[in-house]
């Protein structure tokens, strides 16, 4: 089975995320989205992530009418920082049946160069790839296990989310509902 794995903060998960899940599931031939929600991004700073556990049951929360696509955990009991090439090395051997490719905005292929192990990666992984915002052509994008999809141009981030709510601004139609609800009444995001 052709399983994407959509990596993020998700710090909060937000409509775009969906958006982008559900193009690939209809518009690929992926047949399954599994969110893996990283504990630290080696690119990221951790003072700025709410606790792992409260950002996949938001994850979990968005996916729960949606049997193609589940939350996953996997990183949590690997090494921090996580580096994709060991959470793929490790799905390989636990998962065997299970063919999984990376889904991945236009603005992470452009520095994919810089990730650990690249090069292992392209060589045993597809690349589904969204179109992100003022971002340029780049010379990875010719790579033959490199798909470039037509998935709706999203520019929504996380960042600008926890701001809205932090600055006490209206994000409702940026969240599935219940995700907006369970932010609101965990307090989440507003200090």
């Amino acid at each position: 089975m052709k399983v994407g794995l959509f990596f993020g903060s998700f710090n909060p998960i937000h409509i775009g995320h969906m958006a982008i899940a559900q193009y690939m599931l209809e518009h690929t031939d992926l047949v399954k989205i599994w969110f893996v929600v990283s504990p630290q991004n080696p690119f990221k700073t951790k003072e700025t992530l709410l606790d792992q556990q409260h950002r996949l049951t938001i994850v979990r929360i968005a996916v729960e009418n949606d049997p193609r696509m589940q939350a996953s955990n996997i990183e949590f009991n690997l090494p921090i920082p996580s580096y994709t090439v060991e959470t793929l090395t490790y799905l390989r051997e636990a998962h065997p049946n299970e063919e999984f490719s990376l889904i991945m905005g236009q603005d992470n292929l452009v520095h994919f160069h810089r990730w650990k192990n690249h090069e292992s990666i392209l060589e045993n992984h597809n690349i589904y790839v969204y179109p992100r915002p003022r971002c340029k052509p780049c010379d990875m994008e010719k790579h033959e296990k490199v798909q470039l999809t037509k998935a709706p141009l999203m520019d929504i981030s996380a960042e600008f989310i926890r701001k809205s709510i932090r600055e006490k601004k209206e994000v409702s139609y940026f969240l599935p509902q219940k995700i907006n609800d369970y932010i609101d009444e965990m307090n989440f995001y507003k200090k």
